[in-house]
């Protein structure tokens, strides 16, 4: 019976420390991303958009832990947006947030029946549910004054959504860790854009988080974004780095090597300057791509 209770001892110490180590990483992670690209400022209020997954868990625990010892003040508000899908657990969410003691509000929008009656039977739900559910949100940040939307999408994400925009899409795209909404009224920051998935769920499973599965979008079969996700793991186990090199490139874009007439005046290119750019032109923002003269007959 002792024996049984140390080893319990054990074992609950060792998971204290993974989890403690594993804060710390998402912490400075998150810390790393929110710095690189303002997301948050002195007065803000953030909207901290809680679906009941790991990934939105965690990243209100993170931000919850920042606020805490910030040199700046910010508030944070979660809301939760319940689609009024059958069978899900409406007790949950409040009880967990008034557990922690965070404001929040529960949305009550019934979005499932929506994209029921307009999707046919065995055909994809997410980009329809995605997009009426982003509107509702962006409604109710402007009703409760919230400065920023934070959701809850990491590095995975990111990744998986340039490869879904590039393969099926035609076009060089993915998740900005910041952005504003298409009518210019909402700031969306991404707080885990640095964070790595794996980390996130085995964070999640020690904090215990009550997850509510998704039954509406998450777990139908077959889907593209499906298919991205175990190609990039099977590149993780085959190759370990190589997801971190992918996402470092999304930060090292060179215009002048791709073939995006919009981006980058190729017409323009000069023989005599480096890369062929001339002081006249709209070059890269990088210093090391500044225009400068060479002497060509040097080379």
């Amino acid at each position: 019976m002792t024996e049984q209770i140390d080893t319990d001892v054990s074992l609950d110490k060792k998971m204290k420390v993974r989890q403690n180590k594993l804060q710390k990483r998402l912490r400075r992670e998150m810390g790393k991303a929110i710095e690189d690209f303002n997301m948050i400022e002195d007065g803000d209020k953030i909207m901290v958009c809680l679906s009941g997954g790991k990934d939105s868990y965690a990243m209100l625990d993170i931000l919850m832990n920042l606020q805490r010892s910030a040199p700046i003040s910010f508030e944070l508000v979660a809301v939760n947006l319940d689609q009024k899908q059958p069978g899900f657990p409406e007790h949950i969410l409040p009880a967990y947030l008034k557990s922690i003691e965070v404001p929040f509000h529960i949305v009550e929008r019934d979005t499932y029946s929506v994209v029921k009656s307009v999707v046919p039977e065995g055909k994809t739900t997410c980009a329809l549910c995605s997009r009426l559910r982003r509107g509702t949100l962006y409604g109710f940040a402007d009703e409760i004054g919230a400065t920023k939307i934070a959701l809850g999408h990491h590095r995975d994400d990111i990744l998986e959504t340039f490869f879904l925009n590039m393969f099926y899409g035609g076009k060089l795209k993915s998740m900005p860790p910041k952005l504003v909404s298409d009518d210019g009224k909402n700031m969306v920051i991404r707080p885990l854009a640095y964070a790595r998935e794996k980390d996130i769920a085995e964070y999640a499973a020690l904090k215990e988080f009550p997850i509510i599965p998704c039954n509406l979008c998450g777990s139908q079969d077959g889907l593209q974004r499906q298919v991205i996700k175990e190609m990039l793991q099977t590149w993780d186990k085959q190759s370990p780095g190589r997801i971190e090199t992918m996402f470092r490139s999304l930060q090292n874009v060179v215009p002048s090597h791709l073939a995006d007439t919009e981006v980058f005046d190729f017409k323009s290119l000069e023989v005599g300057y480096r890369h062929g750019i001339t002081p006249s032109m709209q070059g890269p923002a990088k210093t090391s791509d500044v225009p400068e003269m060479i002497d060509i007959l040097s080379v």
